[in-house]
């Protein structure tokens, strides 16, 4: 090969690796998928509240996570998909009272199960599932004790992903499993009666 040639084709290879070495790191990567950083969120904001511990107390671990909970979960679907078809039955007024008190339960269960850090972190799968047209994400508790696999479905709405379901331990629905019991203290007190409830939940350690 003519010592032209092999001076271009030796130019063209330091422009390469000279392009590679400036090139940010980021321009190679793939998109973070917005279901995936959904997740994560959620998952920093119950690190945050473990780690605040006993010495924030309830109140002051409802108050990280409250906020958190409002950006990631889509609770007005989410207490109509629990509730189901008797939701097109209620009372404006009360379906409004009933997702206030979702949103209560919601947040109250996480600030008090949340209560305590030690060393305990999360996993993210790096793959998103595509489900009908939602979006699983699965994630993996990782503590002391056996690794607690936590899934999350999420769907969009208003140009945003956000959960409208947990599934623990690659189990049934959290919505699924209290979806009967929901329905049976609607049927037999109404509103009030699954307000009460949820927010006897709300208050409860441990459910």
């Amino acid at each position: 090969m003519p010592a032209k040639l092999n001076g271009a084709c030796a130019l063209r290879s330091h422009i390469l690796a000279l392009t590679l070495l400036l090139t940010p790191a980021a321009a190679f990567a793939q998109a973070e998928d917005p279901a995936r950083t959904v997740v994560q969120t959620l998952d920093d904001g119950l690190i945050a509240i473990m780690k605040s511990g006993k010495a924030a107390g309830v109140a002051g671990r409802t108050a990280l996570i409250r906020p958190v909970v409002d950006r990631t979960f889509d609770l007005p679907l989410m207490t109509r998909l629990v509730i189901g078809p008797s939701w097109n039955t209620i009372a404006p007024a009360d379906q409004t009272a009933l997702v206030a008190a979702f949103r209560r339960m919601t947040v109250g269960q996480y600030a008090r199960n949340f209560d305590g850090w030690s060393g305990e972190s999360f996993t993210i799968a790096s793959q998103v599932e595509e489900r009908a047209g939602d979006k699983l994400v699965r994630t993996t508790l990782h503590g002391s004790g056996a690794p607690v696999s936590i899934s999350y479905r999420l769907r969009q709405s208003g140009g945003q992903w956000k959960i409208i379901d947990v599934f623990y331990k690659n189990a049934i629905s959290q919505l699924a499993t209290r979806r009967a019991d929901f329905s049976a203290i609607l049927a037999s007190g109404g509103p009030k009666a699954l307000i009460a409830h949820l927010d006897q939940l709300a208050t409860k350690s441990g459910d």
